[in-house]
């Protein structure tokens, strides 16, 4: 659980005071509230069991009098909880070592996009990815090759990593863009022959136990950012579930780019 650092301030006509230790007590009511919301304070520890009893009805009378605030804070701590799944979500996207790589190889600017070469989706895309690298020659666009959509899904993703490993991804992946129909092993095969690869490495490297790695690594990383479809992209700390506009595209780039100055 997250801890919130912003102290909680009670107005003075809220807190009734009962001792004649209102120096003390204060402090300590201050105290428990930090404690409430994660700090560790060792002065509450120094507290009798009637202190503590009496700070504990004044707090609960609070948060009765002010349901309001106890409400905001719960929706507060869930946002902090969430972004905090999040940002792991995006420490394991950007293990990418391995992953077929388009644009700009050494590119300031890292896009990561999941798709599977039987999503309709992902090749109307295409055209759009390919204006954007034209347009915007600091990007790195990571290739998350994501099979969701089949056994043939999952083959295509394997040539894919295959064919980064021989250089020649870019060729291979634009041959299985334009293809039109459910994808087969033979369109596989032809689109390799096209971009060039060695046949017989591809084929080697297709069933290496580091290529299934690869593509287990984009199935933690998906199943970490809640994505379950393609295509989705990821700019920054912004996900994109599902086909965009180029101009979307490029105002999110845009944004990005004025985040880090």
């Amino acid at each position: 659980m997250l801890r919130n650092s912003n102290p909680i301030i009670f107005q003075s006509n809220t807190l009734v005071f009962l001792s004649n230790k209102l120096f003390k007590t204060s402090l300590m009511l201050f105290g428990s509230l930090l404690a409430l919301t994660g700090f560790n304070t060792p002065a509450i520890a120094e507290l009798d069991q009637a202190d503590r009893a009496a700070i504990h009805r004044v707090i609960e009378q609070y948060i009765m009098d002010n349901p309001e605030m106890l409400r905001a804070a719960l929706m507060k701590l869930a946002a902090q909880e969430k972004q905090a799944i999040i940002n792991a979500g995006l420490e394991k996207l950007k293990r990418d070592d391995g992953d077929p790589v388009l644009g700009n190889v050494n590119g300031s600017l890292v896009i990561y996009e999941f798709s599977d070469y039987n999503c309709g989706y992902c090749r109307r895309m295409f055209p759009t990815i390919q204006q954007l690298l034209t347009d915007n020659d600091d990007v790195r666009l990571v290739v998350k090759e994501f099979p969701i959509l089949g056994q043939s899904s999952l083959i295509a993703a394997r040539a894919g990593v295959a064919a980064q490993k021989q250089g020649k991804f870019p060729a291979f992946h634009r041959e299985m863009m334009i293809y039109r129909g459910q994808v087969s092993e033979a369109a596989i095969m032809t689109a390799a022959r096209t971009a060039q690869l060695n046949l017989e490495q591809l084929r080697e490297d297709m069933d290496s136990p580091v290529t299934n790695a690869i593509i287990d690594r984009t199935r933690a990383s998906a199943a970490a950012l809640d994505l379950n479809g393609t295509p989705a992209l990821v700019v920054g700390e912004t996900i994109i579930p599902g086909a965009v506009s180029t101009e979307k595209l490029q105002d999110v780039i845009n944004l990005e780019r004025a985040k880090r100055g």
